[in-house]
């Protein structure tokens, strides 16, 4: 299919937020939903009733599926029958599959004109299915967009993405979803939105307007609309992403960093950090954390000098956007640890793996993977490009092993997940180079402008030695203007610049920075 599938989001917007938040997380980040379906919904009301029932009928116009809510509170009329009633009818008009979800059992109280649309739905046929909390909910709809998708359009979910999505609406906490009224969309970070939205729609930051940052934040679950107090707020997700100090209204949520000189703990770390700021960023400094209290051996490699990491970063990154993505945000107590040892660096993150997920299967490899969080795990995957399906675990424990160090270990010490990296200890000749390095000077592609005699000149420049035209004319046998051409090369490929003039001036190697 070339376009997604448009599903109309219908529902009394201020009784019904969680639920409305809820089943538009579930589309964007239920991977069979999310690549065949696209949410919509009309959250941008303008003051009339007259123009927002308008706005919202011609929003559903450009829908294959109406998805209606229902609980008690029937909505702002329009006339005789209210917005939510109109779109039915509308959605009725055009002949759209109407998929129906009742909160609560039929003895719950309603308002009059909801026990009416009850009614009609009752009398026009289609069947609806009553939820009483948000997990049921996500069950209920994704089990009946799946077999509408099928029965209509001939597409279906695989086993694995069945049974992905199943314990994923098992494992998802309520947390991020909450519609809260703590931040307001002015309050954020707008630059970190920008960072978001641009990588997640694969557009340049600098194209993007504010409204294209709003709607792209609601649309991804981290922004609602309070229509009627006509503003847009975080949503809990939003704060933790997005908030300039998350903090400030979840305490959780920080990552305090300890550099000890020793393999254990001794109440005097030699480096501390409480980092606090939008998550994706703080994940940054946590990773500068590691960088600079960590070793950084050189290596002479082929044409180059090379600055080596003490472990993997991306498998460390990884580790950290795991941290945040699945930890339980519930215990406000508690906040995601980063202790850097001699031995070994140590990222713990409160809370366990979610139900059905152990620490045996982890370790075995063998387990569905699944979010505690979905829409945090969905977002840091576009601001690190970490993929949030699949195992990461495997991936940590591929970048260790290729890095000459060994597998990560996986663990729990009073409620909270650790995963430890061992290091190399005293034997830094095991570190590996990376077989792709971004601050390699000399690329296979500048290689092949090199002669023989240049490439030996490149070499001497990267062991740390100097170069004067008076010791290549005497050591390669050559002429002084040769030796001209050849150092015109290499500065002209940016593998080396001159110092001083005349008699006095030598050649030294470049550097990325220069």
């Amino acid at each position: 299919m070339s376009e997604k599938i448009r599903v109309f989001v219908s529902s009394v917007q201020k009784e019904l937020e969680d639920e409305r938040v809820i089943v538009q997380n579930l589309l964007n980040t239920d991977g069979f939903l999310a690549a065949n379906c696209s949410p919509i919904l009309y959250e941008f009301e303008p003051a009339s009733p007259d123009k927002a029932l308008d706005g919202c009928l011609k929003a559903l116009d450009v829908c294959q599926i109406y998805l209606l809510i229902v609980a008690a509170q029937y909505g702002t009329l329009v006339g005789k029958l209210s917005i939510t009633h109109e779109e039915y009818r509308r959605a009725k008009e055009k002949k759209l599959p109407v998929l129906a979800f009742v909160k609560g059992d039929r003895k719950a109280k309603r308002e009059e004109g909801t026990e009416v649309l009850l009614k009609e739905l009752d009398e026009d046929g289609p069947k609806y299915k009553r939820f009483g909390n948000v997990i049921e909910l996500q069950k209920e709809v994704r089990a009946a967009l799946v077999k509408l998708l099928k029965d209509r359009f001939g597409i279906a979910p695989s086993s694995d993405e069945n049974e992905i999505a199943q314990q994923t609406i098992e494992a998802t906490s309520p947390f991020e979803s909450q519609p809260m009224t703590r931040l307001k969309w002015l309050d954020l970070d707008h630059e970190v939105v920008r960072q978001l939205i641009a990588a997640a729609d694969g557009k340049a930051p600098e194209v993007l307007s504010t409204n294209d940052l709003l709607a792209g934040a609601t649309m991804r679950g981290l922004v609602w609309h309070d229509s009627q107090a006509d503003e847009h707020y975080a949503t809990a997700a939003g704060i933790v992403l997005l908030a300039r100090d998350p903090s400030a209204v979840f305490p959780q949520c920080r990552i305090l960093a300890d550099a000890f000189r020793g393999t254990e703990p001794d109440g005097s770390p030699g480096d501390h950090e409480d980092i606090r700021g939008p998550m994706p960023t703080s994940i940054d400094r946590a990773i500068a954390f590691i960088d600079r209290n960590t070793r950084h051996p050189m290596r002479v490699v082929g044409l180059n000098r090379i600055r080596l990491d003490e472990y993997p970063i991306e498998a460390l990154r990884e580790a950290l956007v795991n941290a945040v993505a699945h930890r339980q945000y519930g215990d406000a107590g508690r906040k995601i640890m980063l202790e850097v040892f001699a031995d070994r660096v140590v990222v713990s993150s409160p809370g366990l793996p979610p139900a059905p997920i152990t620490l045996a299967n982890l370790r075995k490899d063998k387990y569905r993977q699944c979010s505690r969080n979905p829409v945090l795990a969905q977002c840091l995957s576009y601001f690190h490009r970490i993929e949030e399906r699949g195992s990461g675990f495997r991936r940590m424990r591929d970048q260790m092993l290729d890095h000459g160090l060994d597998r990560p270990l996986l663990g729990s010490d009073t409620g909270y997940f650790q995963v430890s990296f061992p290091g190399p200890g005293e034997n830094l000749d095991r570190l590996r180079v990376p077989a792709l390095r971004p601050d390699a000077l000399v690329t296979p592609s500048v290689e092949t402008k090199l002669n023989e005699r240049q490439r030996k000149m490149v070499g001497l420049l990267v062991a740390g030695e100097k170069l004067t035209s008076r010791r290549c004319e005497h050591e390669f046998g050559i002429t002084r203007e040769t030796t001209s051409r050849d150092f015109a090369l290499l500065m002209e490929l940016g593998l080396a610049v001159r110092q001083g003039r005349g008699r006095s001036t030598s050649y030294i190697l470049a550097t990325k920075a220069s």
